[in-house]
């Protein structure tokens, strides 16, 4: 038995074949390291989650952005934990496709609290402030001259 079509709201029925719950441009970190290098690199905080970034070496074979999502402990039991990372997952494929950088890792960190109960706008909102902070160039002050 197979299951009925459903139409979707907005889009014909040709194009919603087309439709695929995970950004085809995205890749997942998975690597332990992966996520440890991120870790070093630059970092934004929001209210709602930790923004961790960092440039990929020329080295490195990936290409396209990579993403990884985390949430300790401290965010709550298995179900809020899971709930917080679903929330990331999915501000993560909304946005990175614009605004992120391809050559990128980018690794999304839940806080206790403020990712699961943050309004959805806000937290989109916040990943897009994030990214153009992360991706500003950083001005050095210039040096004073000795009089």
């Amino acid at each position: 038995m197979t299951p009925p079509e459903v139409p979707v709201a907005g889009i014909d029925a040709d194009a919603a074949g087309d439709l695929v719950a995970v950004s085809s441009c995205l890749k997942v970190l998975s690597k332990r390291a992966d996520f440890l290098r991120a870790a070093q690199a630059r970092r934004q905080g929001t209210p709602g989650f930790l923004l961790q970034a960092r440039r990929r070496a020329e080295t490195e074979p990936a290409t396209g952005i990579r993403v990884g999502f985390t949430c300790s402990k401290k965010v709550g039991n298995a179900v809020a934990r899971n709930r917080a990372k679903r929330r990331l997952r999915e501000i993560a494929r909304l946005t990175l496709p614009a605004q992120g950088h391809a050559g990128w890792d980018y690794v999304l960190v839940g806080r206790p609290g403020a990712t699961a109960e943050r309004p959805f706008a806000q937290m989109l909102a916040d990943l897009a402030t994030a990214l153009g902070q992360v991706h500003a160039e950083r001005k050095r002050p210039a040096p004073e001259a000795a009089p």
